[in-house]
């Protein structure tokens, strides 16, 4: 039987401090070898490193190191960390408020497609083990004022430590922590536990707000007396589609063979996102604030887009094959087809993006009101890229069957990338044929827009959710396109050939929202014409209406 003598509560800190460093923070250590010189100057700028953030912990976890306390915390620490440093070495992620929320708002397909053996192999060395080994050592506690006093000697020792090495250093350390904000965010466990207390203070501010209505003013203008028929606006959320994957969008393969056949299709070329993660991109791209002044608590409080459409009387549905609308869709008639348990598109728990137009034509021919459709994606959501597609639509082989990207070639992991494109291709040019073959009773009209991109191992990173400072451009620049019919660019005044004439323009997620107002032609001060990519492309709306006249 193991049988490990008592040892002080200084002496259990100081370890845990080392192995907190040194066990959890390889991605961090990586890094920073990556970023300094491996010069004289640069191992001392290491080691400078190392002692201050060993030091940091150990002050943290003196202070913490009371009998009912230390064990309990530092088990907790060991487990979430060894969660945390696998997701990191595995994907390249950086772990802030944004990649919290992230993965607090996944859901259980999302969950499940990141589980794997590796996985286990590190919460069981780095959390099981090492909590095992600490419950099994004796903690010779002393009286509570020579505690108080050691605790008190060894927080000033460490904080003498840093403020040593940071005087001596001053210059090089300043610079590298300076210019390397991403070195905050690498930081195991100080990262996920700053990220944790800025959720949770978004969650009590997002509870303390009121919610607030906006365009309750919002009506059609006179130009919908013009309309004969009832139209549909079809909004697809694309998920994790990078632009620069699209064959159309100038890809060397031809992953969108049939889009590029499309007859009317236009593909903007520079079109960026508000965030890099579902949990950010959506809410922001469906309010009126724009990325610079976006903020999760005021959207979760406040009425967006969808809800301005139906103050203007307009039926709005939001059909999900995906972890939600993020709030966005809370207002409106929501349909979640993501567990149908259709024999053909559905399977282990997941359905692919054909479940969306299940049922769409009958929906056309009893249509009797003007309504916007938003269908969310699955799209190309990793890492199990493999799971998106049906077989038949695997046209770049090999393909990575795993979700440990580090551990495929990245040729596979791009393979498997570009065939969910492939297939959103098939989706996409299935839904504008259909909206086709029916505007000669509905006028009908289809924009995509990609929530965000996506990193295949560019620059070490894998996924998405880097915060937006430091998120290379593939998880940025998104792919968008726009579909009219003949009816629906007569109906609402669409110069499709000024759209394709100035589909190179720059454009963002920040557009959405005036410029589907725009589209529809409804009247709000909640609308900016500036932030409208169609205004320069529609025709006037009293000439029209005195047509009719």
């Amino acid at each position: 039987m193991l049988k490990i003598k008592a040892v002080r509560p200084e002496w259990v800190t100081l370890i845990a401090s080392v192995f907190l460093l040194v066990g959890f923070n390889f991605v961090l250590w990586q890094h920073l070898f990556e970023i300094t010189a491996s010069d004289g100057k640069g191992i001392v700028m290491r080691v400078a490193f190392g002692v201050m953030i060993f030091a940091a912990f150990n002050i943290v976890l003196t202070l913490l190191a009371f009998r009912p306390v230390l064990k309990p915390l530092l088990t907790l620490l060991f487990m979430i960390s060894a969660g945390v440093a696998y997701f990191m070495s595995q994907y390249g992620v950086l772990i802030d408020t944004g990649m919290l929320r992230n993965f607090a708002e996944t859901n259980a397909t999302e969950v499940r497609d990141l589980l794997s053996p590796k996985l286990f192999v590190y919460i069981v060395l780095l959390g099981v083990l090492p909590s095992w080994l600490l419950w099994k050592t004796p903690i010779d506690y002393r009286r509570w004022h020579r505690e108080l006093l050691s605790k008190v000697l060894v927080t000033f020792a460490s904080a003498a430590v840093i403020g040593g090495v940071a005087l001596v250093n001053y210059q090089g350390l300043s610079s590298l922590f300076r210019n390397h904000h991403e070195l905050r965010l690498m930081v195991v466990p100080s990262n996920y536990i700053g990220a944790s207390v800025g959720f949770l203070r978004e969650k009590v501010a997002t509870a303390q707000q009121p919610f607030v209505k906006i365009g309750e003013d919002a009506r059609r203008n006179p130009a919908w007396q013009t309309h004969s028929r009832k139209s549909l606006t079809v909004l697809v959320v694309g998920e994790s589609a990078r632009a620069e994957n699209f064959g159309i969008l100038g890809y060397s393969r031809d992953t969108t063979p049939k889009l590029s056949k499309e007859d009317g299709l236009i593909a903007f070329t520079d079109v960026h996102s508000c965030g890099t993660e579902t949990a950010v991109s959506v809410p922001c791209m469906f309010s009126n604030m724009g990325r610079k002044d976006y903020n999760a608590s005021k959207a979760k409080n406040e009425e967006g887009l969808l809800d301005v459409l139906k103050h203007a009387g307009i039926d709005v549905i939001w059909r999900d094959n995906q972890s939600g609308c993020k709030g966005t869709c809370d207002r409106v008639t929501v349909q979640d087809v993501s567990n149908l348990k259709d024999p053909v598109l559905c399977a282990n728990s997941e359905c692919r993006d054909e479940i969306l137009l299940q049922g769409l034509q009958h929906f056309i021919d009893t249509l009797d009101k003007d309504t916007v459709l938003v269908l969310h994606q699955m799209g190309s959501h990793g890492p199990e890229y493999f799971k998106r597609y049906p077989k038949e639509f695997e046209r770049f082989t090999p393909v990575c069957e795993s979700n440990a990207l580090n551990n495929c070639s990245r040729e596979s992991i791009v393979n498997g990338y570009d065939n969910t494109l492939v297939y959103t291709d098939h989706v996409l040019s299935t839904l504008i044929d259909l909206l086709r073959s029916s505007q000669d009773k509905v006028d009908t009209a289809m924009l995509y827009l990609s929530d965000h991109g996506e990193s295949l191992g560019e620059y070490n990173l894998f996924l998405h959710g880097t915060p937006y400072m430091l998120a290379p451009e593939q998880q940025k620049h998104v792919a968008m396109f726009a579909w009219f019919s003949d009816s629906y660019k007569k109906s609402f005044a669409v110069d499709a050939h000024c759209l394709q004439q100035s589909r190179e323009k720059p454009l963002s997620q920040d557009n959405l929202f005036h410029s589907m107002l725009g589209l529809l032609e409804v009247n709000s001060k909640v609308y900016n014409q500036d932030l409208d990519m169609f205004a320069g492309c529609r025709g006037p709306v009293v000439d029209r209406v005195l047509a009719k006249d």
